[in-house]
């Protein structure tokens, strides 16, 4: 199937068959694509909450009492995704990126992997300095969110990610505000119900002459 076949068929679903769970070996894929994904200079500043039971969807559902239209997105779904972004990024976590990077074979010596600890450190740095560390977290976890939704359609798995909850519920809920990290984007995982409205609507987007501009 072409690229373009794939994100045309891809949408948000908004009802899930409950019946329907993804197998074993198709959401090792999904956590495979959830760890692969890009980030700058692969800093991975996140974390991902999963579950595909009962009980930890109840606790996910703690942060949906404001938002009741998503309950049953995350009670039906096969498998639920809470993303996490960092909230402080110290030493010691780029360190245990640099030495991952270092036991995969990244560094052909010790002054490599010094020129790349100097950069993470710069980089971090000037993010910091500018107050705005956690929102440049924030933006690489959606980098995330998005090739999460398009590895879940290429695995032909629905998705829908839901901004519509409660972030403060659901840091106390995990205990993620001890742990440096933030809620950020829940994302539901599954099949599309027979009588899924949203299945049958044709996508519309703004067409490429609008939106893009060739130099």
């Amino acid at each position: 199937m072409k690229l373009t076949a794939i994100l045309q068929k891809r949408y948000s679903t908004k009802k899930f068959d409950s019946s329907k769970v993804i197998a074993a070996e198709t959401w090792q894929q999904m956590e495979d694509a959830l760890r692969l994904a890009a980030s700058s200079v692969n800093s991975q500043p996140w974390h991902f909450i999963v579950t595909a039971s009962d009980a930890g969807k109840q606790r996910m559902m703690k942060g949906t009492e404001k938002y009741a239209y998503n309950a049953p997105k995350i009670a039906d779904a096969s498998h639920v995704v809470l993303f996490c972004a960092k909230t402080a990024i110290n030493d010691a976590d780029i360190m245990r990126v640099l030495d991952k990077e270092e036991n995969d074979g990244r560094y052909i010596n010790a002054e490599f992997k010094q020129q790349s600890l100097m950069v993470k450190q710069g980089y971090f740095g000037a993010q910091r300095d500018a107050g705005s560390l956690q929102h440049w977290a924030e933006k690489q976890t959606y980098l995330n969110v998005g090739n999460a939704l398009l590895s879940a359609a290429l695995l032909e798995i629905d998705a829908v990610p839901m901004e519509g909850i409660d972030i403060d519920a659901l840091n106390d809920e995990f205990d993620l505000s001890k742990q440096g990290l933030t809620a950020l984007v829940m994302v539901s995982f599954g099949y599309r119900a027979a009588d899924d409205f949203n299945a049958s609507l044709p996508k519309s987007r703004l067409a490429g002459e609008n939106i893009i501009t060739r130099v």
